[in-house]
């Protein structure tokens, strides 16, 4: 046998001998008596919970049709046609447009109705694997258009909504001229008429066969947007933002994640590629596979931290590729300016600066809200290098901009960097036990000033090692293990966010992931709930108690509420295994509410949400009684939120 599979055989082994001790000695000991201080050791900061975020199309971002300016694509293929078809016979194919709608998108539709054709012909967009269709709701559709040879044709075009089978669901009719042989922008308000059965439905633009037989008419840049949260223009799917916003985050970092880096330094993200009009952006090739339109951009971006009250963690490019390559040293200098111009846009002044400027033409003339930028990604792939890029972005940022602070992405202290950071972005996925062990990770880190961000965590397999479709309770329960220990050590952990946030189930790259949707519909993990729960439980002060043993199956944290009247204590207690455990706390509070109460989400080891058993498990309220000392039996695999007043 080869020898590292033997490695990860002995591993596997080994922690599943680790979980039968662990469970053997849950069972031994299920009885805990917790004695709380009564005194904060240190406050916990405002910032610790949040969200991380790679890119949007098809998902937070609620454009609804995919392809929808043929960005990035090769005129004449296949691909290029990818989720439109024509409709009747209809000639369709992506072309490199003599006069391009744009500098940034080259491509059109070039759309041909041959002689002999009746009735409504013409193509449709199949949407992101459907398209959500509701009774009622307004549709923005828009799109450009022009005859390349110039023609007396006059004529409507049907715009629509339809399912599948041809029943109209919205419609509205566009006058079209062949005396435009530039590119003329329209528009169309679909109002639904009715809420089909399915999202199998099609955006569709039909011309009457006879009246157009023989005519060529080139396309441009479409857009539908449904109603968009807040009603912003451009602006977010209204479910997903919705749930988004229901786990209260108070940090978004931004744009990732390796959808910052780009497989190659020409693929990266570029800030100044995201903003102004959509048909000014190019897109580019994600790091996934498919195209990102950058219709959700720098601005948009901001803009959502605002909607939302977040803090934006906005990270810089820092001279680094997916594929491997690293910008040398003595080039560096034109993405140490995209980064400084990237902050100007966010917090300059209009006055001084173009880029601020630029921003205020825009729409928004106040600058942004804006404390923490991260340098890079996941740079501890590429360390060696990262001793010289480090310096070269910061030394030039901190120049610029001294008030900000800048979190590295190496492993901490590992290379030794030089100006030393403050801040360092850890990552970790983990098994159930790995996430469980490394709850107690921050414990014994030095408290030498260094700050620690956990930007992306969750737990993606059992310990057998098989991959986590969805979340389980079971691994749910280890990762809140894992969250305790960030509550636990806030002193210097000042943010932490799960990762990935988004999965699109008809499309899955990586599992599990928090929130899972399809066209229609949104699903909540257990991890979701599991977040939202510590999200909306916060303290302001952490209060010390008996600690837990790392390998326990109980755990809990203790946290104080001052902000309320009377204040609040808040007892989370995590079970890791199959049998329950009661667990004493001994309170040395003078005044102690009688009752509390009781959120708890449990369920069995492997159970999940998913889109057949969307809410199989939920947190579920109920009051306990409480006083001075009281037991609590937390059940299996669960995590118990208790609330008592002081």
């Amino acid at each position: 046998m080869h020898a590292k599979l033997t490695v990860v055989k002995m591993l596997q082994t080994f922690q599943l001998c680790v979980s039968a001790l662990t469970l053997f000695v849950g069972i031994c000991m299920a009885q805990t008596t917790v004695s709380v201080s009564a005194t904060a050791s240190h406050a916990i900061p405002t910032s610790l919970w949040g969200v991380m975020y790679e890119s949007g199309d098809g998902g937070l971002y609620a454009e609804l049709l995919q392809n929808r300016a043929f960005q990035q694509v090769t005129p004449g293929t296949t691909a290029a046609l990818n989720a439109w078809e024509a409709i009747n016979g209809t000639s369709l194919t992506v072309i490199a447009d003599t006069q391009p709608v744009s500098s940034a998108l080259p491509n059109a539709l070039s759309v041909t109705i041959p002689s002999g054709l009746t009735g409504a012909v013409g193509f449709a967009n199949t949407g992101y694997f459907g398209i959500k269709v509701t009774q009622g709701s307004v549709y923005t559709a828009s799109f450009f258009y022009r005859f390349p040879t110039a023609s007396s044709f006059r004529g409507n075009l049907k715009v629509a909504l339809q399912t599948t089978s041809g029943q109209i669901l919205a419609q509205s009719s566009i006058s079209v001229s062949g005396s435009h042989t530039s590119w003329t922008q329209v528009r169309a308000t679909l109002r639904a008429t009715t809420t089909p059965a399915s999202t199998a439905n099609i955006f569709t633009v039909t011309v009457d066969g006879t009246a157009a037989a023989g005519q060529t008419i080139n396309f441009a840049m479409f857009s539908l947007f449904p109603p968009t949260f807040k009603n912003r223009a451009n602006g977010m799917r209204v479910d997903i933002a919705d749930a988004l916003q229901d786990l209260g985050p108070s940090f978004f970092r931004f744009p990732g994640g390796n959808n910052l880096e780009g497989a190659t330094v020409a693929q990266r993200w570029q800030w100044n590629a995201t903003v102004g009009p959509l048909v000014d952006r190019p897109g580019r090739v994600g790091d996934w596979s498919y195209i990102n339109t950058d219709g959700l951009g720098l601005l948009e971006y901001l803009t959502w931290c605002e909607d939302l009250n977040m803090e934006p963690i906005m990270a810089v490019w820092a001279g680094y590729a997916l594929g491997g390559v690293s910008v040398p040293q003595d080039e560096l200098g034109p993405y140490v300016q995209q980064a400084i111009d990237q902050i100007y846009f966010t917090i300059g002044d209009p006055a001084t600066n173009e880029n601020a400027a630029l921003r205020a033409s825009l729409g928004h003339p106040e600058p942004f809200a804006l404390k923490y930028v991260e340098i890079g990604n996941e740079d501890f792939f590429a360390s060696t290098t990262y001793t010289y890029r480090w310096p070269a972005f910061v030394d030039a940022l901190k120049a610029e901009f001294p008030d900000l602070h800048y979190i590295a992405t190496s492993f901490p202290f590992d290379p030794v960097l030089s100006p030393t950071p403050t801040e360092y972005d850890n990552h970790l996925y983990a098994s159930r036990s790995g996430m469980v062990a490394n709850g107690f990770f921050y414990d014994d880190v030095a408290r030498d000033g260094t700050q620690y961000f956990e930007g992306e965590y969750a737990c993606t397999t059992n310990d057998a090692g098989a991959t986590l479709t969805f979340p389980t309770m079971q691994g749910t329960a280890a990762e809140a293990v894992f969250m305790m220990g960030f509550e636990r050590n806030s002193d210097i952990v000042f943010a932490a966010s799960f990762a990935p946030v988004l999965n699109d189930i008809t499309s899955s790259q990586w599992h599990p992931d928090l929130i899972s949707f399809d066209a229609g519909s949104v699903y909540l993990s257990t991890s979701y709930y599991a977040q939202k729960l510590f999200s909306k439980n916060r303290g302001d002060e952490y209060i010390p108690s008996t600690l837990p043993t790392s390998t326990g199956t109980v755990f809990w944290s203790v946290v104080r509420k001052t902000s309320v009247t009377p204040n609040e204590l808040i007892i989370k207690v995590v079970n890791t295994v199959a049998t329950a455990s009661s667990v004493t706390f001994s309170l040395p509070f003078s005044s102690v509410s009688s009752t509390a109460l009781a959120q708890v989400l449990t369920g069995g080891a492997t159970d999940s949400n998913t889109p057949t058993t969307p809410q199989l498990v939920i947190p579920v309220n109920s009051t306990i009684a409480t006083g001075q000392n009281f037991t609590y039996s937390t059940p299996a695999f669960s995590l118990s939120i208790l609330t008592l007043t002081l």
